[in-house]
């Protein structure tokens, strides 16, 4: 398990986005990732997710692909076309496995993936990974 996390940009925590549609599983990671000290903020779709992370510009994006309104994929598409955002690491995660949702994901060039169910100590240690803290 991870323990508190900093980001390399200040001394303040990790600010993670989690977009998911599924509350259940955003109050899980939130719990777990507040309880490492990180910065958690949530969407329940790839709308209301682009739009928060243009406020509130996150260390690390996680990004569920099966969502109404607008899903992960598109928004990782737009968020990848902004210049003020494209820099941002997502981690992409997705009940289904899809061979073309990994390819077309990684095309948009995603830090990594992660299948639902996942362990927490899986999921932070690929954070841990991506933002290298």
């Amino acid at each position: 398990m991870v323990g508190s996390l900093k980001s390399k940009r200040q001394t303040t925590a990790v600010r993670i986005l989690v977009v998911d549609d599924e509350p259940d599983i955003v109050n899980i990671i939130q719990c777990h990732l507040e309880s490492c000290k990180c910065e958690v903020i949530t969407a329940a779709n790839g709308a209301e997710g682009l739009e928060k992370a243009a406020k509130e510009k996150p260390d690390l994006i996680l990004l569920d692909i099966n969502m109404p309104t607008m899903n992960g994929l598109q928004m990782l598409e737009r968020l990848k076309k902004n210049q003020d955002l494209k820099d941002i690491p997502v981690i992409m995660s997705t009940v289904i496995c899809e061979p073309q949702d990994i390819a077309l994901a990684s095309s948009y060039g995603i830090a990594d993936y992660i299948t639902k169910p996942f362990e927490l100590a899986e999921l932070a240690g690929k954070i841990t990974k991506v933002l290298n803290v």
